[in-house]
């Protein structure tokens, strides 16, 4: 009996769960520019020292 619950429920899940996770979510756009601010603040007060640094960070700042 089990069996066929899990049988039957399981491929459902294996096709919603992904369109679950390409959705954004006001909290996560709130975290996202939260994390914005602060990397911001941190350039503001300890600016890149070269150009291999400011590179990392903006490769950092890309995904």
């Amino acid at each position: 009996m089990m069996r066929k619950i899990l049988a039957a429920t399981l491929p459902a899940l294996v096709l919603v769960l992904p369109l679950m996770a390409c959705s954004e979510g006001p909290g996560e756009s709130a975290g996202r520019s939260l994390d914005r601010a602060g990397e911001n603040i941190r350039d503001t007060i300890d600016p890149p020292k070269g150009p291999g640094e400011r590179l990392g960070r903006s490769v950092d700042r890309a995904f």
